[in-house]
């Protein structure tokens, strides 16, 4: 089984987002918080979080990039917790009990979305509201070109590397 941990190349998710994700944590998209958004809300920093944010399962704050990762099953169910509990503190669901079946829901979706790529593999997230509501499309970057692209960042993971000092060769590049 795999979910996604929040990761970060430099400081720019600390300016874009105003609560930012902690590195390292387990991550779902988080597309609910958006729900009942209309274009109104769509300023500042909760336009960034809606656009491009996964939302991280400890601090609930928001990332731009996530690394799937294997996950174990004790994993999963301590998240889909905490999320039910997010559930009941924040929107008001009546108890976790009530709150565990669309955080269950939540989790697995990310699950699915992950089981799907290799480990290591960069996700993106992209979101905008339609008439039908909130769409949400997915961008994976494979691992390769992305120890490329963040050669100063990560220093070299073996010696074909080397080479590389952040050049991407196959139009994977990356926007904010």
């Amino acid at each position: 089984m795999k979910l996604a941990r929040a990761i970060h190349f430099d400081e720019s998710d600390t300016r874009v987002f105003h609560n930012p994700a902690r590195t390292g944590e387990w991550c779902v998209s988080g597309g609910f918080e958006f729900s009942d958004w209309s274009q109104g809300d769509l300023v500042g920093k909760p336009r960034q979080a809606f656009a491009n944010g996964w939302m991280g399962c400890e601090t609930f704050g928001r990332v731009s990039f996530v690394a799937v990762t294997q996950i174990e099953p004790s994993e999963r169910e301590w998240i889909i917790t905490a999320l039910a509990q997010h559930f009941v503190d924040i929107y008001g669901a009546p108890s976790v009990e009530a709150a565990l079946p669309v955080a269950t829901e939540e989790v697995d979706h990310m699950v699915s979305l992950c089981d799907d790529h290799d480990s290591n593999t960069l996700l993106t997230v992209s979101r905008e509201l339609t008439e039908a509501g909130v769409r949400e499309t997915y961008r994976a970057i494979e691992a390769r070109a992305a120890e490329l692209d963040q050669f100063a960042v990560h220093g070299s993971l073996d010696e074909e590397d080397n080479h590389g000092h952040g050049h991407s060769h196959d139009g994977h590049g990356h926007s904010h």
